[in-house]
């Protein structure tokens, strides 16, 4: 027995010595009666909501096709599951020619004809691990797409004719390392992160009845918030900082969670993006990063989308403006700053879609998701009818050709984003197959550099022969 207990405090002062440890009970304070638990009768476990999508997949295939993507960064692993809607399938079957039209498209050449005619959306959901909600949005919102549900008052001739020319891409669950640690007892964690099961120590210990119940080792492992790890004004920060909840990471994309969105974004290049939250009721515009919303056209047919959605659909509770402005502190570093100022995606919206303003601030569940039927159906009606407004009105407030209209400088991405979200893509179709690829498609970067390198010193010795002769010619004239 006393060998037990010193094995026993080793192995506790060996994990206390790590980063980011914390020991979460299963009757710690963030699941006693005084806090809510998740209400496992309203909401699917990650593992139960990834699955329930990928079987609605493979019911609809003429509709929806999916994949996960994979990505790591010095030991820390995470993956994305990604959903795509779109009728016409022989537009997105062929992976390489859409591919290959989004790279003529954005060099302006008439000849991208494909997406000329299609209205895209990017959607992500389940950023913050604690906003459990926000998936059993996503889940509702593909459930209507492949018409297994409906909204009320919508019928199915209207449903084909709203989505006809629409292609969306849906992320349900953006941070699944950090849903995983809500899942185990830490209500609160809206970072990423990993969990250890530590059952050896459950079935081996049994010191007393606290010790029983130590049955999860939660390692925060990285301990990012997603929406501070993106490239737009990163790692500033304000004077209420609060490290646990905004660490924006070592370096902007620090983190394979936004790698992987990154290049999901500029690959697909949408015309629309959503990125659904919770906390509170609000329909937010950029920017995040300032307390005012960009100047101009653009700026104009976002903020009247956006009431349209909250006089329909949120009922006039909503507000309406810049994150940064509205909320009441700014965000650095976030995805909707970024899909706006480098993405140039034409409407870039962050959602908020459900908060309980009279939960504690340690109840975390109750205070951003629903606990009860009547309420947890509310939401989801609301703001999938919400979400098919915005595919049917998208297309009328934006010029599906305006992407072409910004200018081509302001619109290029480096020719390594472009590559990696390119080889991300062919990667997880085609598997090792794409491996020798890979390697070709670095040589014809390096060779590119190159190319840019000589052409700017060919110009650049051009120039300064040219100045050269010329004042050569100066000098030679009698005066």
């Amino acid at each position: 027995m006393g060998g037990s207990f010193l094995l026993f405090s080793y192995l506790l002062s060996v994990f206390a010595s790590l980063p980011s440890f914390t020991v979460v009970k299963a009757d710690s304070d963030l699941t006693r009666p005084s806090f809510t638990p998740i209400n496992r009768d309203l909401y699917h476990s990650s593992d139960d909501l990834i699955e329930q999508i990928k079987s609605l997949v493979h019911r609809h295939p003429d509709k929806l096709t999916v994949e996960t993507i994979k990505a790591g960064n010095k030991g820390y692993t995470s993956e994305i599951t990604v959903v795509t809607y779109c009728q016409s399938r022989k537009e997105t079957d062929d992976k390489s020619k859409f591919r290959i039209l989004l790279l003529i498209y954005d060099l302006r050449l008439v000849i991208a004809g494909v997406l000329d005619r299609l209205f895209i959306v990017f959607q992500s959901f389940g950023q913050h691990g604690r906003e459990l909600i926000t998936s059993e949005l996503a889940l509702r919102i593909l459930s209507i797409l492949s018409e297994e549900q409906f909204l009320p008052k919508m019928d199915r001739a209207s449903l084909n004719g709203t989505l006809e020319n629409v292609v969306i891409k849906v992320v349900p669950m953006e941070n699944l390392n950090g849903r995983k640690l809500v899942e185990a007892g830490n209500l609160c964690e809206r970072r990423n992160g990993n969990s250890i099961y530590l059952s050896t120590i459950y079935n081996i210990y049994d010191l007393d009845k606290k010790l029983k119940d130590l049955n999860w080792v939660s390692l925060a492992g990285r301990g990012v918030d997603l929406n501070r790890n993106w490239s737009v004004d990163w790692g500033k920060k304000e004077k209420d900082y609060d490290p646990y909840e905004e660490n924006p990471g070592i370096a902007p994309f620090s983190e394979p969670e936004t790698q992987i969105m990154r290049k999901l974004a500029i690959s697909f290049d949408p015309h629309i993006w959503v990125n659904v939250h919770s906390g509170m009721e609000a329909l937010f515009m950029p920017y995040d990063h300032k307390n005012r919303t960009p100047d101009g056209l653009p700026s104009q047919r976002m903020r009247l989308l956006l009431e349209e959605l909250n006089n329909v659909h949120c009922h006039k509770r909503c507000m309406i403006g810049s994150g940064g402005g509205s909320v009441g502190y700014l965000a650095h570093g976030t995805a909707t700053d970024y899909m706006h100022d480098v993405v140039r995606v034409p409407m870039s919206f962050t959602f908020e879609i459900y908060g309980d303003n009279t939960a504690t601030l340690k109840d975390c569940f109750k205070m951003f998701n629903p606990v009860d039927h009547t309420t947890f159906k509310r939401v989801l009606n609301d703001w999938s009818a919400a979400f098919f407004t915005i595919f049917k009105l998208g297309p009328h407030q934006i010029d599906v050709h305006s992407k072409a209209a910004v200018s081509s400088m302001d619109k290029w991405v480096s020719i390594d984003e472009y590559f990696d979200g390119y080889l991300m893509g062919r990667r997880n179709r085609y598997g090792k197959k794409m491996e020798v690829l890979e390697v070709g498609m670095q040589e014809i970067r390096t060779y590119f550099r190159l190319f840019l390198l000589s052409s700017v010193l060919l110009l650049f010795m051009f120039c300064s022969r040219i100045s050269k002769t010329g004042r050569q010619i100066v000098s030679a004239i009698p005066i």
